[in-house]
């Protein structure tokens, strides 16, 4: 992609648009996006001091990868609710008892670069390109599935990123987090579509630097929900959690989501679905006639 003033897609106001539509009925598709991230110890960490071992910051983090990514697969396990894993790809060599677990679950894996303390701008152009591949083809190794999605770390990208990213083969980003629902970015074929993400609706954003209360994210998730459920009546929308277990799977945390979720669930014409599964239905809509 070549420097540009306006992003690689057309401005499109959501109020132009023809309605959007999801299986059964369903007026919001509900994707939750557990970001499992590994920080290697002589690394740096982002936003922290510039030391290394900086044992506090590390502790915290990894405590998500030994615990709490567990406390919250067994929360979603109970709903019934599949995650799409934003995955670093170290995750895959240095703990693989959580990729079996993701499995067992049948969760989806997309790419989020080979550690968190690589994100792809400050990298080279041929760094980048190789990184990129390194996600892509060690995730596909460790699961047998090739990442169809992206979400950089950081959400942050090069002008070549997307061209690196179409090249590996991955057919959505999660970076550009603009919209209520998805659409297809000016990248040549095939399709590279951009389904929404959310830093509203992040653990790291609303309990980590706002520092909220836990109660308050879950009734940041409710609000968001019932907005987006009353105007799903018209188009269908796409609402985007975003979760890290090494903030919201602690023990005094976890419940809060579980209720946020049970309110959610105990609507009627909610779609809890994977980063794919959205994506899939929205380019099959793509130059039907509109209803």
């Amino acid at each position: 992609m070549e420097p540009r003033r306006y992003g690689p897609f057309p401005y499109s106001p959501i109020i132009d648009r023809p309605a959007l539509h999801w299986p059964n009925g369903a007026r919001v598709a509900v994707w939750i996006i557990p970001n499992i991230e590994f920080f290697p110890l002589d690394a740096t960490i982002t936003g922290q001091q510039p030391i290394t071992p900086n044992v506090l910051p590390w502790a915290r983090r990894d405590y998500g990868n030994r615990v709490g990514v567990f406390r919250l697969m067994d929360a979603m396990a109970k709903r019934n609710i599949r995650g799409t894993v934003a995955l670093n790809s170290d995750i895959c060599i240095e703990h693989p008892r959580i990729i079996e677990a993701a499995q067992d679950l049948q969760w989806e894996f997309m790419g989020h670069c080979v550690t968190n303390t690589q994100p792809l701008h400050r990298l080279e152009p041929e760094a980048e390109e190789r990184a990129v591949k390194t996600t892509v083809s060690v995730i596909e190794k460790a699961t047998g599935q090739r990442p169809k999605g992206w979400l950089g770390a950081g959400l942050n990208e090069t002008w070549h990123t997307l061209d690196y990213l179409s090249a590996a083969g991955v057919r959505y980003v999660a970076d550009w987090a603009n919209d209520d629902e998805p659409y297809v970015m000016d990248i040549g074929k095939p399709k590279m579509v951009s389904i929404p993400y959310t830093i509203e609706l992040n653990d790291i954003t609303v309990l980590s630097l706002e520092i909220q209360s836990s109660e308050e994210f879950g009734r940041i998730i409710r609000r968001q929900f019932e907005v987006l459920y009353e105007e799903g009546g018209r188009s269908a929308k796409v609402m985007a959690i975003a979760l890290h277990p090494w903030i919201i799977g602690v023990p005094h945390r976890i419940r809060i989501l579980g209720a946020a979720l049970d309110f959610i669930a105990n609507h009627q014409d909610v779609w809890f679905a994977t980063g794919s599964e959205i994506v899939d239905a929205y380019l099959s809509q793509l130059g039907k006639p509109t209803a």
